[in-house]
């Protein structure tokens, strides 16, 4: 990767944003942190929170609720979406790495690639853990991972020091057109393994998520402890909407103005208790029991890992953040590895 010292990230994001729709995390004025549109001259400085936003990129890709076609009768039209060129700007790793993981899942979906390949993407690198986070024991971060930007911010300690901007692919490299850059030190990757060695310290062994882990592709967690766990679950969704892997989704149809039928697919989540539910009236997750047990199957099943090269979790920790029956990843991990 080439490597370039950069004075202040305001100025990159200035240069992208000029043929770019360019986002970042901003306060919403509520107290909150969210992904909003800013614009080239923009006075707003760029934050590099250890806190990764409540929402990852997901949505930016797969549509909360899209148009897939049209049907009149006759003929079916597609509905492919409208693009238009846009920057993610200051992505946290774990999220990078959930960009990837649909990247792969969502590698025949033609609304998705749509979107994605007209995406650059701005990673950042993490200097210090965010709460919950155990990105560094799945891999996930936290230094951006090969392969999941195309360019890659890395902030220094020092206030007064420039920052590191890394360029990562070809598109990053032709993002940086006309935008001046000197040469960063030879020392830049020591500096970002310092990094990621203080970050995983910070963060720990994580034996429960560790050891949770083996009991589930062990067989070793039994059917009443998976209940006993159902019964903290109260199907609000949260956690599959804030994961920045889950990709679960349902189709929906109407009666269109034109008196055609157009077809939409929508967010869905696996532990609704009819999601699974066949026309026979059978369903193979009849029970809280059973749904949770599947969603986390499909964070951390070994069989998950080998079709994706990596598990279904990136250790962002929102599922803690937004469970109201305390059953995110900790919450489960602990009380897997105590029964």
């Amino acid at each position: 990767m080439q490597a370039y010292s950069l004075d202040r990230p305001e100025r990159l994001r200035a240069h992208l944003a000029r043929e770019r729709q360019l986002y970042q995390v901003q306060p919403d004025g509520q107290g909150g942190r969210h992904w909003q549109l800013t614009s080239a001259g923009s006075l707003c400085d760029f934050q590099a929170d250890a806190e990764p936003p409540p929402f990852s990129a997901k949505s930016f890709f797969f549509a909360e609720r899209e148009l897939l076609f049209r049907f009149d009768g006759g003929h079916f039209y597609s509905a492919l979406p409208d693009v238009a060129a846009q920057v993610l700007f200051g992505l946290h790793a774990c999220d990078l790495v959930a960009v990837a993981y649909q990247d792969q899942f969502f590698a025949g979906d033609p609304h998705y690639q749509a979107r994605r390949q007209a995406t650059l993407l701005v990673g950042l690198d993490c200097l210090h853990s965010c709460a919950g986070g155990f990105c560094s024991t799945l891999d996930s971060g936290p230094a951006v991972r090969p392969g999941s930007a195309d360019l890659i911010l890395l902030p220094r300690e020092a206030e007064e020091a420039d920052w590191l901007l890394l360029v990562a692919s070809e598109a990053g490299r032709d993002a940086l057109v006309g935008l001046s850059l000197d040469p960063a030190s030879a020392d830049w990757q020591a500096e970002r393994e310092a990094n990621s060695a203080r970050v995983a310290r910070e963060q720990g062994e994580q034996r429960d998520v560790v050891e949770g882990i083996a009991a589930l592709n062990a067989g070793r967690i039994d059917a009443a402890t998976w209940e006993e766990l159902g019964l903290r679950c109260l199907a609000c969704s949260g956690c599959t909407s804030v994961c920045p892997t889950c990709s679960c989704f349902a189709p929906r149809e109407q009666a269109d103005e034109h008196g055609g039928v157009q077809r939409e697919r929508v967010w869905d989540s696996c532990l609704y208790e009819s999601f699974q539910r066949e026309a026979s009236g059978h369903n193979p997750s009849a029970t809280a029991g059973l749904r949770v047990q599947r969603f986390w199957a499909h964070k951390f099943g070994d069989d998950f890992k080998a079709s994706f090269n990596r598990y279904g979790c990136v250790g962002c920790g929102r599922c803690d953040r937004v469970c109201p029956g305390g059953i995110g990843v900790h919450g489960v991990m602990h009380r897997v590895v105590q029964r």
